[in-house]
C-alpha cells in the first residue's frame, strides 16, 4: 500500500511557477507509475501529467504541455510537478496519484493523495 502526502500548492500571479511535490510511503516506491491530475471548481477531474517508474517517459495533457515538468526522485520517494508561466485557467486542486505497474499512463490509478490548491491570479 502507498500513502501520498503532497506540499507546494498556494497563490501565485499569472505568469509566475510553482513546485509541487508529492512524497510516498511505503515500500517498493519504483515499482509504481507517478500522475499528477486536477479539479477545478464545477469541472471533472483531469488528466495533468504522468511518468514511468524511472521518470524518462512522461505524457502531459495538450493544455500544460510545454510549462508543466514531472519528474521524481526514486531514493526519496517523491514525485514532482514543476508548473511554469501559470495561467489562471490552471486554478484546481491538484492531486498526486499512484498506479501500479512501471509504464505510464493516464487511467488505472489506484492511490491518492490529499489534494492541495492552486490558485492563479490574473
Amino acid at each position: 500500500q502507498v500513502q501520498l502526502v503532497e506540499s507546494g500548492g498556494g497563490l501565485v500571479q499569472a505568469g509566475g511557477s510553482l513546485r509541487r511535490s508529492c512524497a510516498a510511503s511505503g515500500r517498493a516506491f519504483g515499482s509504481y507509475a507517478m500522475g499528477w491530475f486536477r479539479q477545478a471548481e464545477g469541472k471533472e477531474r483531469e488528466f495533468v501529467a504522468a511518468c514511468n517508474w524511472r521518470g524518462d517517459n512522461t505524457d502531459y495533457a495538450d493544455s500544460v504541455k510545454g510549462r508543466f515538468t514531472i519528474s521524481r526522485d526514486n531514493p526519496k520517494n517523491t514525485v514532482y510537478l514543476q508548473m511554469n508561466s501559470l495561467k489562471p485557467e490552471d486554478t484546481a486542486v491538484y492531486y498526486c496519484a499512484a498506479r501500479r505497474g512501471t509504464v505510464v499512463g493516464r487511467n488505472n490509478y489506484y492511490y491518492w493523495g490529499q489534494g492541495t490548491q492552486v490558485t492563479v491570479s490574473s
